[in-house]
């Protein structure tokens, strides 16, 4: 497994320098408009269903059976830095696996560019656990330049801070093209709860409430019922001066893209996992991570326009598995592919600019 970690490394620096020599820069976050300063890893956990025993399935938190793996992305261009195939019944909280995929993670990022340009890292609140906060935060030590967006849970302390604000000071919402969110309002915490709470985070860590009228069919805590209004609390120590709360709220619920890139993970591969052995399945999603990655760097480096964003099975239908046939005559073997395919001229186009790709300095 680490020799294909390793392997996957260098692809993704080979791929990456390439992308800055051709077309451009790796594609980073983008947020009300405004391109954000270096990677955003969103690291978040999910079901995978097992339909049969298998080494490790185990009952999970959702009343299901299977695998419970933890994931980490690449949010600007949707590449899977790192996973961890767990037990079914493994905790949603648990720091040490975490901190072990953000370790990963963080290994998947060429050393020019890991050190000296600012990683932010998000997560639900299943990523706030103070072990892994301050993780986050002792990475610094080492040089890198991390800082954390996740969620957390709302406590009675947190609610009595709630309780505590006035009107006046909680502020309009933005929805993600920067308009006012209808019946959304955000407020920054920090200042209204006890000093106690606080102490438990690492240093110059900020609490940030949005709350807004649920939606239909909304599951609301007791306290979200008796207020009328559905309270979500995420915490960051993106320092002020990082940007205005309504920003630093839309950027942490830009998070919700991750959910998008394990949805179209699971149907690239790691879906379902095909042995009985809990080792063969681990490689097995090491490898479905592989294949997001050639999809992204496929997208990045060849494809333009909307192939450039659509998603796997899309790309399958269109591309990879458009009729063609394989010819050889006087040495030469030539891909002949219908010519009223709707999608061909973007299939030469994608062979081209693999064949001009500059090939690594050994």
């Amino acid at each position: 497994m680490a020799r294909l970690r390793a392997a996957r490394a260098a692809a993704r620096e080979l791929a990456w320098a390439q992308l800055a020599e051709t077309r451009r820069p790796v594609p980073a976050t983008t947020v009300l408009g405004r391109v954000l300063p270096g990677f955003v890893l969103d690291i978040d956990a999910t079901i995978v269903l097992a339909h049969s025993e298998k080494e490790s399935a185990a009952a999970t938190w959702k009343n299901s059976f299977g695998f419970h793996p933890l994931l980490c992305f690449l949010d600007g261009s949707g590449e899977a830095l790192a996973g961890l195939l767990r037990p079914g019944n493994a905790g949603s909280n648990t720091a040490v696996d975490h901190i072990t995929v953000l370790g990963h993670a963080l290994a998947q990022i060429p050393d020019a560019l890991r050190f000296g340009s600012p990683i932010l890292i998000r997560s639900d609140s299943a990523g706030s656990s103070h072990a892994f906060l301050a993780h986050i935060r002792s990475l610094r030590e080492h040089g890198l330049d991390t800082e954390f967006s996740v969620g957390v849970a709302i406590t009675a302390p947190i609610r009595a801070a709630i309780t505590a604000i006035t009107g006046n000071d909680w502020v309009a919402a933005l929805d993600g093209d920067g308009s006012l969110r209808d019946g959304a309002q955000v407020v920054e915490l920090t200042d209204y709860l006890d000093p106690a709470v606080l102490a438990a985070f690492p240093a110059g860590t900020r609490l940030i409430c949005r709350r807004e009228r649920p939606h239909p069919g909304a599951q609301l805590s007791l306290f979200d019922q008796v207020n009328g209004m559905r309270h979500q609390v995420f915490a960051t120590d993106t320092p002020h001066g990082g940007g205005s709360i309504q920003f630093l709220e839309v950027r942490h619920r830009c998070h919700a893209r991750v959910e998008d890139r394990i949805r179209t993970g699971k149907n690239t591969g790691f879906g379902r996992f095909p042995s009985r052995q809990f080792a063969i399945n681990a490689a097995w999603l090491e490898l479905a991570l592989t294949g997001i990655d050639l999809l992204a760097w496929t997208q990045a480096l060849l494809l333009d326009g909307a192939l450039a964003m659509a998603e796997p099975k899309k790309l399958r239908y269109r591309l990879f598995h458009v009729a063609a046939k394989l010819s050889r005559t006087a040495r030469t073997t030539t891909l002949r592919i219908a010519a009223n395919w709707p999608w061909t001229d973007d299939l030469i186009t994608a062979f081209a600019r693999l064949a001009a790709l500059p090939e690594p300095v050994t």
